[in-house]
C-alpha cells in the first residue's frame, strides 16, 4: 500500500497538535474532518487510524524507531499498517528493516515500554490494583468497537436493528444488556444517523449504571454531574418519561447540549439545571434518588481516549480525588431519607471508587448503608472500565 502525501501532512500536523501540545484527539480530529470535507470514507480511517493507533501505542513505537519525533512515530504505524514508505518521505531513527526487525524485542521491555503507558501511572497502577492492573492494560490497549443504547421512548431494539439495517448499519445484541446494540470492529455510525433519537452512542458498561437507580414513576431524580445527559437519558427512558429527573452541571454548555438531545430523543422528564454553591441547600432532601456521576481520571476509557494517558498528570489525579469527596461531602444533602445514593465514576483506580464510598461511609456512620458495589473490568467485560456503589441514607 503506498501512503499520499497530503494525508500524511494532515495526519502529522494533528499527530503534533496532540502529542506536543496536549489537545485532545477526539477534537482534533473532528476538526480536521470538518475543514477537510473532500476526504472520503477511505481517507478518514486511514487519518483516524494513524490518529489513535499512533498515540496508543506513543512508547512501543519510540522503542521500534528509537526516536520521539512525532513524524517517526506516524511513520512506525505506517509501516506497521503495512504502508511501504515513498522517496519523498524522510524521518529520524531506525530504518524501515530494522524498526521492523525490532518488533520481538518488544515483548522484553518493560510494561510500561510494552503496554505504552507513562512510567508514574504505570506505578500507580502497579500500586493500586497489583495482579489485575496489566489486564487492565492489555483489555484498554484494544481497537474500540460503538456501542448504541436504544431509546425506548421511540422505539425498540428489534426495530431499531431493522431502521439502521435498512441504513446499511448491521448490529448485533448484546446478552445482558437489554437495550444495547454493538457495530461490527472498526465500523461506524453514520453521521446522519446520530441525531435521530432512537439511538445514543453509550459504551455497554455505561449503560449498565442508570437501572441501579430502578427509577419509579412520581419520583424525583437528580444527576448531579450530568454533563450532556448520556444517563439523564437513559432514566428519562427507563422510567418512561414518568420520573422527574433534574440534570444538573456546572457546564451550561453541556446542559444546553442536553437540551437539544432530550428534544431528540423525546426525553420530556428532563430540568436542566446549572449546579451553583447554593444548590445543595436549595435541593435539600428533594430527591428520592440522587446519581453522582463524579468527575475522575477516566482510565477505564482509554481504549477510545488514548491521548488521555498522555495529558493525565498526578496533581490532576490528586485533584479528582479530591472533587470526588467534596461531591460525596455536599451533595447528598439533596437526598431525602430512604432515598438511594449511586456514586459512579467511569475509572478502575481503587482510590477513585470504593476506597472514596468507604472513608465516606466511615464519616458517616449509621448515616448510609451500602446496598451493592460494582467494578466493571475491562479485562472481564471486554467495554469501558466504571464503577459504580449503590448506597440508601437511613
Amino acid at each position: 500500500m503506498k501512503l499520499h502525501r497530503h494525508l500524511c501532512a494532515s495526519t502529522l500536523d494533528i499527530a503534533k497538535s496532540v502529542l506536543v501540545h496536549h489537545r485532545v484527539l477526539d477534537h482534533e480530529l473532528a476538526a480536521a474532518f470538518d475543514q477537510n470535507p473532500k476526504w472520503g470514507k477511505r481517507d478518514r480511517s486511514f487519518v483516524a487510524e494513524s490518529l489513535f493507533e499512533t498515540t496508543r501505542w506513543r512508547r512501543a513505537l519510540s522503542f521500534l524507531v528509537d526516536s520521539e519525533e512525532t513524524n517517526s512515530l506516524l511513520t512506525t504505524q505506517w509501516l506497521l499498517m503495512g504502508y511501504e514508505l515513498p522517496e519523498w518521505h524522510s524521518y529520524n531513527g531506525r530504518p524501515a528493516d530494522e524498526i521492523l526487525a525490532h518488533q520481538p524485542l518488544l515483548a522484553d521491555q518493560p510494561r510500561a515500554i510494552r503496554q505504552s503507558i507513562p512510567d508514574w501511572l504505570d506505578q500507580v497502577g502497579q500500586t493500586e490494583l497489583g495482579d489485575l492492573w496489566e489486564p487492565q492494560l492489555i483489555a484498554l490497549n484494544q481497537k474500540p468497537s460503538v456501542f448504541l443504547r436504544v431509546n425506548t421512548l421511540i422505539t425498540t431494539r428489534e426495530k431499531a436493528q431493522t431502521w439502521l439495517a435498512e441504513n446499511n448499519v448491521e448490529t448485533t445484541t448484546l446478552p445482558n444488556h437489554p437495550d444495547a446494540l454493538a457495530l461490527p470492529p472498526g465500523k461506524m455510525l453514520p453521521k446522519s444517523l446520530r441525531l435521530d433519537g432512537r439511538i445514543e452512542i453509550q459504551d455497554p458498561s455505561s449503560q449498565f449504571i442508570s437501572p441501579l437507580l430502578d427509577p419509579k414513576p412520581g419520583e424525583r431524580i437528580i444527576d448531579a454531574c450530568s454533563g450532556a445527559g448520556g444517563k439523564a437519558l437513559h432514566l428519562c427512558a427507563l422510567s418512561n418519561n414518568e420520573a422527574r429527573i433534574f440534570a444538573m452541571d456546572v457546564d451550561t454548555k453541556k446542559l444546553n447540549a442536553l437540551q437539544t438531545r432530550a428534544k431528540h430523543a423525546r426525553a420530556t422528564a428532563i430540568s436542566p439545571k446549572p449546579i451553583t454553591e447554593s444548590t445543595p441547600a436549595d435541593f435539600e432532601n428533594i430527591a428520592d434518588s440522587l446519581l453522582i456521576d463524579s468527575p475522575c481520571s477516566g482510565l477505564g476509557t482509554l481504549k477510545r481516549q488514548p491521548d488521555l494517558k498522555w495529558r493525565l498528570k498526578p496533581a490532576a489525579l490528586d485533584r479528582v480525588r479530591s472533587i470526588q469527596a467534596e461531591l460525596l461531602a455536599t451533595y447528598p444533602r439533596m437526598l431525602k431519607p430512604g432515598g438511594k445514593l449511586l456514586y459512579a465514576t467511569c475509572s478502575i483506580l481503587p482510590s477513585e471508587n470504593q476506597d472514596q464510598v468507604a472513608k465516606f461511609l466511615k464519616n458517616r456512620p449509621n448515616q448510609y448503608r451500602l446496598i451493592s458495589q460494582h467494578n466493571l473490568l475491562p479485562s472481564e467485560t471486554g467495554f469501558d472500565g466504571f464503577h459504580a456503589s449503590l448506597l440508601e441514607k437511613l
